[in-house]
């Protein structure tokens, strides 16, 4: 299978260690990516660290926080001086406030904005400037399926996954010439530690499985899976998609 994605020795930086940046870090590992892995979590790094140790396989970890263009912009260096110019990048950051609009503060509405949107910016904008000298990369966002449906009390988190999916296809249509891809993923309802807490209270989980037509939620896993594919070779005429990974949630 690592064959069939062309992955072996591809330098890949992933941004993100939770559920779905570790889950996919490790997919990626697994497949001969030389991953650089980076989260403001050092207990996240650790713990997916460890997971590829035990797989045989390993993955460097950078511990930074990112809300700082400078800093996004030095991650990209230490990523490429560390496992090579990345020719695979991967955003998986962000988190969500789950109150009505009238209840948010500014503040709320600027630190989403920052984490969520403007990382994807700063982060996407020099490793793509790196891929675009290289001519060749395949650059992946996690999205949501909050930046098409219209979820009460997301209205943050909503507007930055809007706004991530427009900024990708500006990407992929600027650099689509220079052996640039540029796609997200937008999961539905994943079982991950961030979502946890929400779906283990007031009925939550049986109400969000009641929205999806698979009858089921999702596991991080298969969004790697989707991520994996996107960041090989056989995707390499896809650029400037959503790719929806929601057991059929935005079709109903």
């Amino acid at each position: 299978m690592g064959d069939w994605l062309s992955l072996a020795g591809r330098p890949a930086l992933v941004v993100g260690a939770g559920g779905l940046g570790g889950a996919s870090a490790l997919s990626l590992a697994a497949q001969g990516a030389r991953v650089a892995l980076a989260d403001v979590d050092e207990q996240k790094l650790e713990a997916v660290a460890r997971r590829a140790k035990e797989a045989g396989g390993a993955i460097e970890t950078i511990a930074c926080d990112l809300r700082d263009p400078d800093r996004c912009r030095s991650l990209v260096d230490e990523a490429a001086a560390r496992v090579g110019v990345p020719q695979v990048f991967l955003h998986a950051v962000g988190r969500n406030i789950r109150r009505p609009v009238l209840d948010l503060t500014d503040a709320d509405w600027a630190d989403l904005l920052e984490l969520n949107l403007s990382t994807a910016y700063w982060l996407g904008q020099h490793a793509g400037r790196l891929m675009v000298g290289a001519g060749y990369g395949r650059m992946v966002f996690v999205s949501s399926v909050s930046g098409l449906l219209a979820h009460a009390d997301h209205a943050p988190y909503a507007a930055t996954k809007g706004g991530l999916n427009q900024l990708i296809r500006v990407m992929a249509r600027e650099w689509a010439g220079h052996g640039v891809t540029v796609n997200a993923v937008a999961p539905g309802y994943i079982e991950t530690g961030l979502t946890k807490d929400h779906l283990d209270k007031d009925g939550n989980r049986e109400a969000l499985e009641r929205l999806v037509p698979a009858k089921r939620l999702g596991v991080p896993e298969e969004v790697a899976d989707a991520v994996t594919f996107l960041a090989s070779d056989r995707a390499g005429f896809i650029t400037g998609q959503v790719l929806y990974v929601d057991g059929g949630r935005v079709l109903v």
